[in-house]
């Protein structure tokens, strides 16, 4: 089976009861978890007027292609209720499909690997937690690799801001 990454997020009701739902719902759906990463606290990312989020990521097996994991995923959210007010805004449920293997694909649906991953510290640090060792295929970095690199990144323009 195909193992895939998915990044989950909730800054809604009892978030931590809403991604432990999401792993029963995604497993009830025919998805085999693997590993879960511990659940971090963070700051909401692009509209900042919103609770926390707690964020997590997961190793899984599909047994399907990427395609079908993504519709599970929107599935998913779909069944607990996510409703889509505004871009980046709050939600009781996010599940994000980072890496399928090795796969690079572009479609109307779908980009892979997650176009922005590189760039969200709230991704990168649970997913070190079950992929540090994944390469990013396009990239040719991995996991952990791009976390350091941000984490640089992010370390560089708090110093330049203090300045």
């Amino acid at each position: 089976m195909p193992v895939a990454y998915i990044a989950l997020g909730s800054n809604l009701g009892d978030k931590e009861q809403n991604l432990k739902q999401a792993l029963e719902r995604l497993q009830m759906h025919g998805m085999r978890v693997m590993a879960v990463s511990p659940w971090i606290t963070t700051e909401p990312y692009g509209v900042t007027d919103q609770p926390d989020f707690l964020n997590g990521a997961a190793k899984v097996e599909w047994d399907g292609d990427a395609e079908s994991l993504l519709h599970t995923l929107l599935g998913v959210e779909q069944e607990m209720g996510r409703q889509r007010k505004r871009h980046w805004g709050e939600r009781n449920i996010d599940l994000d499909l980072l890496f399928f293997g090795d796969q690079v694909l572009h479609t109307d649906d779908l980009n892979l690997p997650h176009p922005d991953m590189a760039n969200r510290s709230f991704v990168l640090e649970p997913l070190c937690a079950v992929g540090q060792d994944v390469v990013h295929p396009v990239l040719k970095k991995t996991v952990r690799e791009l976390w350091q690199a941000l984490r640089e990144k992010e370390r560089k323009t708090k110093q330049e801001s203090r300045e």
